[in-house]
């Protein structure tokens, strides 16, 4: 399944229908089991400039505030939905848009593409960027990309640990459709437990950790698909998921 921002004109930026428009069509995909990988892509030359600045001026505190909880339900939407978001980043990528990649379970870019949380320059710090780009990149890689706003390339940005791969962009369609394959080949029951299971136990402290997944894990060990994946190794075939 595919979703494509569709905002060219206005540098696929976030405003606050758009953001709303997300989240209900991530909900559907949630709901639907045969989804199985869902790609995340834009229009034009820029993948997502952030925020809409043009519904950001002028309001009062709670329409700033409805704005940004909008913001952090898509982004926690993307990361709850059972299935695996890939972006596919060919452009630019800023502020909210940004966070929207590194909110994102896998992400591959062109060689053209960056990436910067650039708030600081314009008096609006991205405090809420923040919070996915330092769970992604760490903190004195997210500290200087957000106290600088300077932009990172795509192969920095791998490096960092914010995107998977970079490819030519002529490569980047292939190379996000082999990812979406190889993602949707393993069971889909096993494959949402275990998104579930990672974004539960990142920020646990490692006993905490443990015990959640040992608990996980040995629920999981008995679903059909774990004895069907486990009996078809054994016996050297492939194996026939029903999801169950």
């Amino acid at each position: 399944m595919t979703i494509m921002l569709n905002r060219p004109n206005r540098r696929n930026a976030l405003s606050l229908r758009l953001m709303l428009e997300l989240t209900e069509c991530l909900e559907a995909i949630g709901a639907n089991p045969e989804v199985r990988a869902v790609i995340l892509r834009s229009a034009g030359n820029v993948f997502c400039s952030g925020h809409d600045l043009s519904e950001m001026t002028g309001q009062n505190i709670n329409q700033y505030r409805r704005i940004f909880d909008v913001c952090t339900r898509l982004m926690e939407k993307i990361q709850a939905i059972p299935q695996p978001v890939i972006a596919q980043v060919q452009g630019v990528a800023t502020a909210a848009g940004c966070q929207l990649v590194a909110s994102c379970d896998l992400a591959i870019a062109s060689q053209a593409a960056q990436f910067a949380t650039p708030g600081v320059k314009i008096g609006l710090f991205c405090t809420t960027p923040m919070v996915a780009l330092t769970r992604a990149i760490g903190r004195k890689r997210a500290l200087e990309m957000l106290l600088t706003g300077e932009f990172i390339d795509a192969h920095t940005a791998a490096e960092w640990g914010l995107i998977n791969d970079v490819v030519a962009a002529s490569e980047l369609d292939t190379a996000v459709a082999e990812l979406a394959r190889k993602v949707a080949e393993a069971s889909p029951l096993v494959v949402a437990i275990g998104k579930q299971a990672f974004y539960s136990q990142i920020d646990l402290d490692q006993p905490k950790a443990y015990a959640y997944a040992k608990e996980v894990m040995s629920m999981n060990a008995l679903a059909q698909d774990a004895q069907e994946g486990m009996k078809a190794f054994l016996e050297k075939r492939p194996a026939c998921w029903s999801g169950q």
